[in-house]
């Protein structure tokens, strides 16, 4: 059988996911009885509810008798572990462009990638149906990006498809559209070459990815480099260290349209999952029994922030959760380590780890999954790791770009500039402008919910690792303390509406609260002890309801980024299945003095 190998890559929200649908329910006739919900590769409940891939996937579909494999890749850089480690199964790539946006940060992090391993790009112009859409002008900046990450003149002779993918279109021509994606699936046959393969050679494979199942244990998958495997067989898994083990293929399966298909054989140029490797890590080598040869391992960019994980010690430790101790966690993170490449995880004391990722999002997405799975844990504020290069102290900084209204933009600017932000490009785009700033990583910490209250919820930013540049000095991202709770109990809202001009409250009537807990946020400098338990005194002449009509300010809900975001070197955030609080590393109000 023939195989094209393709990934799709793109920014975030320029439609990969949806693509894949389309591609999905056109070559997929239902009689395969699989039904196609939409979205249908976020397939993990974080994904479905904030609309972000965070794992790559693959999935496969047939047209002309060629099948093709495809993988549906995150666009977030935090996922940049899962992209980079994707690209070295597939022989090509769809680069998705939003008609109207262009090429964004995470397109030239994801394009970068794909280039340096000498990919065939094909360029999808998505979303031409957008009343803002700038087709033409969006294909030319696609190849200025090219060029300046310097792509062969192979690479940048690449074909264009101008695609409205949430109604299953793609065609070559724009002014002749089409009702399919026919003319997509001809140019990925014609223009990505075809995997070499040779069956007869010794089998050979490079783990990119891990699955478990509840009945075959840990299922490895990969794409077979050349030779084939059969059911049964025994194989080499060549680990990192240069050890080998030999071990059974109990099932080997290939992929078509969602499912995962049982086969007898699997053979070279196709992307397979194997079961029975149980102890393989990614980027370990399957091989012949007989003629073993590892391949090159695979290598992923270094963490730039981390953070210090602790078991919960807070008054209301053990009440929500079910996995509560050091152990518990010290096996979940050593679990996670196993899957997700980009994580680093070190233990600082029994009860400490220093927990080492590509940036907040990513760190973020693994603290709510555990919560989800019932772990109590407390976090310390996330810190960007440094570099000592040639003797002198290098922090990590990130390409930005905003996109504001034009009546806010000399406001942000002006906030990125205080936050040692440099602008690097400026252009306007109608009624709004496109800043691109060089910042340190640190400088980000916190700005997102600022950017959208001094935007009005309008403007859109997006960031991308940069490189390691010179430290750039001392930087205060938070201008206010914090009000702490100085008594154990019960909120009253009489209490919370006495203190409302003191700052903004976190926390509503009758939530329980302990000493050392963070209540809200001061209005001035410095923290404040406050006592949000106290209700009001009734005497015989004041009746219980005279003055019953206490107005209060809604409350700021905190979600697990925003928390993460908000505190300050001494604060840690306590993360229950139930609760996100915020609290003091030390509780005691005089020992904190």
């Amino acid at each position: 059988m023939e195989y094209r190998n393709i990934a799709i890559i793109a920014h975030v929200d320029h439609g990969k996911t949806t693509l894949v649908d389309g591609l999905l329910k056109q070559t997929l006739k239902l009689g395969h009885g699989q039904e196609i919900a939409e979205r249908q590769m976020d397939s993990n409940a974080l994904e479905k509810e904030r609309g972000i891939t965070i794992l790559a996937k693959n999935t496969a579909v047939e047209y002309g008798g060629v099948k093709i494999n495809i993988v549906d890749t995150p666009g977030h850089a935090d996922f940049g572990g899962e992209v980079e480690r994707v690209l070295g199964m597939v022989d090509g790539c769809l680069l998705l462009v939003d008609a109207a946006e262009g090429p964004m940060p995470q397109t030239r992090f994801v394009l970068r990638k794909a280039i340096e391993l000498g990919l065939k790009p094909i360029v999808v112009i998505n979303k031409i149906d957008r009343q803002d859409a700038r087709p033409e002008e969006v294909v030319n900046l696609t190849f200025d990006l090219m060029a300046e990450l310097g792509a062969s003149d192979d690479q940048l002779d690449f074909p264009i498809l101008y695609a409205i993918a949430r109604e299953g279109k793609a065609f070559r021509n724009i002014e002749a559209p089409q009702d399919d994606m026919h003319e997509l699936f001809e140019t990925v046959l014609e223009h990505i070459p075809a995997p070499q393969v040779d069956l007869d050679a010794p089998f050979q494979m490079v783990v990119t990815n891990l699955d478990y199942s509840e009945y075959l244990g840990r299922i490895v998958v990969g794409r077979v480099k050349r030779g084939k495997v059969k059911r049964g067989e025994f194989v080499n898994l060549m680990h990192k260290d240069g050890t080998m083990t030999k071990v059974r293929v109990t099932q080997p399966f290939t992929h078509f349209g969602l499912a995962r298909i049982e086969a007898d054989e699997v053979g070279a140029g196709d992307i397979v999952a194997l079961a029975g490797i149980e102890d393989a890590q990614i980027g370990e080598t399957v091989a012949d029994l007989a003629d073993p040869e590892a391949l090159p391992i695979i290598t992923v960019d270094e963490p730039t922030v981390s953070m210090t994980f602790q078991p919960n010690t807070s008054p209301f430790a053990g009440k929500e959760g079910k996995y509560v101790t050091s152990r518990h966690l010290n096996d979940r993170l050593k679990k996670e380590v196993q899957t997700n490449v980009s994580l680093r995880v070190e233990e600082l004391r029994p009860d400490e780890f220093k927990v080492s990722g590509r940036g907040e999002l990513h760190l973020s997405i693994l603290l709510e999954t555990m919560r989800r799975e019932g772990y109590e844990v407390q976090v310390g504020a996330p810190q960007v790791i440094m570099r000592d290069i040639d003797g002198e102290k290098h922090e990590p900084f990130e390409h930005l770009v905003i996109d504001v209204p034009e009546q806010f933009s000399s406001n942000v600017i002006g906030v990125l500039s205080s936050r040692k932000g440099q602008m690097v490009n400026m252009e306007p785009q109608g009624t709004r402008v496109r800043v691109e700033f060089k910042i340190p990583s640190r400088a980000l910490f916190g700005f997102r919910t600022q950017f959208l209250s001094m935007t009005q919820g309008e403007g859109i930013m997006s960031h991308v690792f940069d490189g390691y540049a010179p430290y750039a000095g001392d930087l205060k991202t938070r201008q206010n303390g914090s009000l702490v709770s100085m008594e154990s109990g019960s909120a009253y809202a009489y209490s919370i509406w006495k203190l409302q001009d003191r700052g903004s409250f976190f926390i509503t009537p009758a939530t329980e609260v302990y000493v050392g807990m963070i209540v809200g946020e001061n209005s001035r400098e410095q923290d404040l002890n406050v006592n949000v338990c106290k209700n009001k005194k009734l005497t015989n002449v004041r009746s219980s309801g005279a003055d019953d009509a206490l107005t209060l300010t809604p409350v700021r809900k905190l979600t697990l980024e925003d928390a993460l975001e908000y505190i300050g070197d001494d604060e840690l955030v306590e993360i229950t299945p139930t609760s996100i609080r915020l609290r003091k590393k030390i509780l005691e109000p005089n020992m904190r003095k």
